[in-house]
């Protein structure tokens, strides 16, 4: 069976989502719709999502509301369950340590083991959408690799680092049913929760019942 078309360039087999970002990413925006984003506490967002079986346009459509959904909420990526929707996939927006862009998504991934010498951990400040106006410090490694596919179902590598890295762990435990929070200790799961409930969001978001 021949494989699909691919909009995406690839480079030693990892995707090349660092060229054309801003038109790229202008037209997912432009066709999709923004909706409201999901907070802590409801269902969708704590349990694994559902593999992606079908590719057409019902997947492409969402992820063009995925993107116009981040951008309402100026994030630097987004998890479907984020916006109610129980699927894995994600997109990002989002700048690595050395200031260059990248724009993607990434269907049913899956985030690689590293080995030990590559594990080097960066304690910086992490927040979600999902669990607005929060932040706290989570040791995440510096380096990430998420192997998945595109809309048309084609294989795909993704490679980040810095606050990019950070971005494609922090999404991909999205879809497994895991946010930032789960990781933290108590008292700080605590803390963060307090802030979220102290702070009003700059979004529309989804009340819990």
């Amino acid at each position: 069976m021949a494989q699909q078309e691919t909009d995406e360039q690839i480079n030693e087999g990892f995707l090349v989502d660092t060229e054309d970002c801003e038109a790229r990413e202008l037209a997912h925006r432009e066709r999709g719709t923004s909706r409201p984003i999901t907070v802590v506490g409801n269902p969708v967002l704590h349990r694994e999502c559902k593999d992606v079986t079908e590719f057409g346009d019902e997947l492409a459509a969402l992820i063009d509301d995925m993107f116009a959904s981040q951008k309402t909420a100026e994030g630097v990526g987004l998890a479907a369950n984020q916006i109610g929707v129980d699927l894995k996939v994600f997109v990002y927006d989002c700048m690595d340590d050395e200031g260059v862009r990248h724009v993607g998504h990434v269907v049913n991934p899956v985030l690689q083991d590293l080995p030990a010498d590559r594990r080097h951990l960066d304690d910086s400040n992490e927040g979600c959408l999902s669990v607005p106006t929060a932040y706290a410090e989570l040791a995440r490694p510096d380096y990430a690799e998420v192997h998945g596919q595109d809309r048309h179902g084609n294989p795909i590598k993704v490679r980040g680092t810095g606050y990019f890295a950070r971005c494609l762990q922090h999404e991909t435990d999205h879809l497994y049913g895991f946010l930032y929070i789960d990781k933290l200790s108590k008292r700080d799961r605590k803390e963060a929760l307090r802030q979220m409930a102290e702070g009003t969001p700059r979004y529309e978001v989804v009340p819990n019942d």
